[in-house]
């Protein structure tokens, strides 16, 4: 049994292609210390407002101070909260029918709270872009004389810049979104629009032009087998356009992501982008440190983002040819 065993071990090392995977491991490594090098040596003749351009050592030792800035705050809510228990458990001591006042942490947004906000609206309005753009490119997909009349106003808007929308979509919402006590902020509401405006149209024209190719076999087929149109499009066309689909998804994701940076800065979300902002108007010594890492934790998380929806598409796709690279 071992020896079975210590043979079909053998046997799978031998069937790893080693050349193929020191490159595919070694290269990017060397990449990485090849920027890292370029860096550290050009950074000192770099002279800027904010003084000398940060070496990566100043950049990642302002990693750590972020995570104890976090671990502050964190300490400042926990203590917040043990001070209102308290308090609120001595009033009901001495009447139990006390009114209690009860208040939320109010305490400043860390870097980490920064990125989860910057996800949320990522991701929401990612969500509906492709809510409308799926929908609306199967339609124009399956019907010629709607894709003609479509095609224009996609074309028209595809190139608007995120900068040239925000004004726009804030005296809108400004002017729309009113209410005391609103569910969202409104700065929140604006940079999901913006983001969704921006993104929605890779998603849109790729879906389309994937039921538009649906091998003509398979439109013959649904054809003879009578199907619905309902049925069609589930059976037929949406498994046949999910690889031109998801193109389009990763590239409206991509889009999603650098859109809101700026419509953060602009719109003052308290997300990554605001983040950003606000160092650079700071011009503290430490602001260029933290302006370089936020980009590349920027960087990182569009590239996580990006094998997510790959990797969901291997796992949905019924063409396995679609592998993360």
């Amino acid at each position: 049994m071992n020896s079975t065993l210590a043979s079909v071990k053998i046997e799978q090392l031998k069937s790893i292609k080693w050349p193929e995977l020191i490159v595919k491991t070694l290269m990017p490594m060397i990449g990485i210390a090849l920027f890292l090098m370029v860096w550290h040596a050009a950074a000192p003749n770099i002279k800027t407002s904010l003084g000398d351009f940060p070496q990566p050592k100043q950049v990642f030792e302002q990693w750590g101070n972020l995570v104890d800035e976090y671990t502050a705050e964190q300490a400042r809510e926990a203590k917040y909260y043990e001070r209102q228990d308290k308090r609120n458990a001595e009033l009901i001591a001495k009447d139990p029918e006390a009114k209690l006042d009860e208040r939320p942490f109010s305490g400043r947004p860390t870097f980490f709270d920064k990125i989860e906000t910057s996800l949320v609206t990522v991701l929401s309005g990612f969500l509906v872009a492709t809510i409308i753009a799926i929908p609306v490119g199967i339609m124009i997909g399956l019907s010629q004389p709607l894709y003609n009349a479509i095609n224009p106003l996609i074309q028209l808007f595809k190139p608007v810049s995120p900068l040239a929308w925000l004004p726009l979509v804030t005296l809108v919402v400004s002017a729309v979104y009113v209410s005391d006590a609103p569910m969202f902020s409104k700065s929140y509401i604006i940079s999901l629009l913006t983001v969704s405006l921006c993104s929605l149209w890779p998603t849109m024209l790729n879906t389309a032009v994937g039921v538009a190719g649906v091998s003509k076999d398979l439109i013959n087929v649904s054809r003879v087998l009578r199907l619905g149109w309902f049925t069609h499009v589930v059976k037929i066309v949406l498994p046949s356009a999910i690889p031109m689909m998801f193109t389009g998804l990763r590239i409206s994701l991509g889009i999603a992501w650098m859109v809101l940076i700026a419509a953060e800065m602009l719109s003052q979300n308290p997300g990554l982008g605001k983040f950003v902002w606000d160092e650079f108007q700071n011009g503290s010594s430490d602001s260029l440190s933290r302006i370089c890492l936020a980009i590349l934790v920027i960087g990182l998380i569009g590239f996580l983002l990006d094998r997510t929806i790959l990797m969901l598409q291997t796992y949905i796709n019924w063409d396995k040819s679609a592998v993360v690279r």
